[in-house]
């Protein structure tokens, strides 16, 4: 039960990646500007966490947990700026969703995160343990890779800035896939994944902040008054506290490619429902896009989410 349920809440992650990407993307297309509409989000969900936390004792005990644990040196100091990479995830997302989509952008960047995660699982970054780099695991990752090529086919034209989005967007999906080591290996010292949330957000908002402030300076970005609507376009902070909490937790059961695998379905799905329902001014439904998403799904049956392995260290 308690690898169902796990399973269920990784998919339900992929899901909330979705959405924040959509409502992201259209905010920084209404601003007309990426570093702000990031620099929103994050702001947005740490003022959530920050007043859940002052209310909850338990976020407050992870903190003094977490300053327990780098003061003995149990934890690297400089793990704690996983929330940085975050930031940067966001501020790449901002700018990438807008031209790709979001099925193509989440596809592009489903293939970052397989590569990574090989890497940062056979590490042990996540503080779960390592997990080797089986033949079975490459191949999920490969089938993963040849998906992108598939899915962005038809848009590949020649255009440097479409090479470019994309290639973006599967370096987006490898900071991800480190962060989510990262808050794995915070989240075991600490305790408490909402106290990931709020240390994730806290260091996000700084990086975005001096980011903007650099690119305010030299003149490369003015600030936008903020749109009266519609309403969704400012959720992307709360499903990023949701998300953060989420997998600081399960990865450090699954690991990172597992999870990654496993929420590839509920990305994809609620991404392709969006750009079906809602989608992005331009983005049309390509067979190529079908194709490559039923691929990326293959990768993820490739990739045996029912690993007995994993099942075995879960129940240990």
């Amino acid at each position: 039960m308690k690898q169902k349920r796990l399973d269920f809440l990784a998919a339900i992650s992929g899901v909330l990646i979705a959405l924040q990407a959509r409502a992201n993307g259209e905010l920084s297309q209404r601003l007309d500007n990426g570093l702000q509409a990031a620099l929103i989000s994050f702001a947005s969900g740490l003022i959530i966490i920050a007043t859940i936390a002052l209310f909850n004792p338990a976020i407050k005990q992870g903190v003094r947990t977490l300053s327990r644990a780098v003061k003995a040196r149990d934890l690297p100091a400089w793990t704690l700026f996983a929330g940085m990479l975050g930031g940067a995830f966001i501020a790449v997302q901002t700018q990438i969703v807008p031209l790709l989509g979001v099925a193509v952008y989440s596809v592009a960047s489903i293939a970052g995160q397989s590569a990574v995660s090989l890497l940062v699982d056979r590490i042990g970054l996540t503080g779960g343990g390592k997990k080797q780099i089986t033949p079975r695991r490459v191949m999920a990752a490969l089938v993963t890779v040849f998906a992108v090529f598939i899915s962005v086919a038809d848009r590949l034209d020649g255009k440097s800035l479409s090479i470019l989005a994309v290639t973006l967007g599967v370096a987006s999906g490898g900071i991800v896939g480190l962060q989510r080591a990262l808050n794995g290996q915070i989240n075991e010292h600490s305790h408490q994944s909402f106290t990931t949330s709020l240390l994730n957000f806290a260091m996000g908002l700084t990086f975005l902040t001096i980011l903007l402030l650099i690119s305010y300076i030299i003149g490369d970005v003015d600030f936008s008054p903020l749109p009266s609507g519609p309403w969704w376009i400012y959720t992307g902070g709360v499903l990023g506290v949701v998300y953060v909490a989420f997998t600081s937790t399960i990865v450090q059961h699954l690991g990172v490619l597992t999870f990654t695998l496993i929420s590839v379905g509920g990305q994809l799905v609620g991404s392709l429902l969006i750009d079906l329902f809602s989608p992005t001014p331009g983005v049309q439904i390509s067979i190529y896009l079908v194709t490559g998403i039923i691929l990326t799904y293959l990768g993820v049956l490739v990739g045996g989410v029912n690993n007995q392995r994993g099942r075995k260290r879960l129940n240990r």
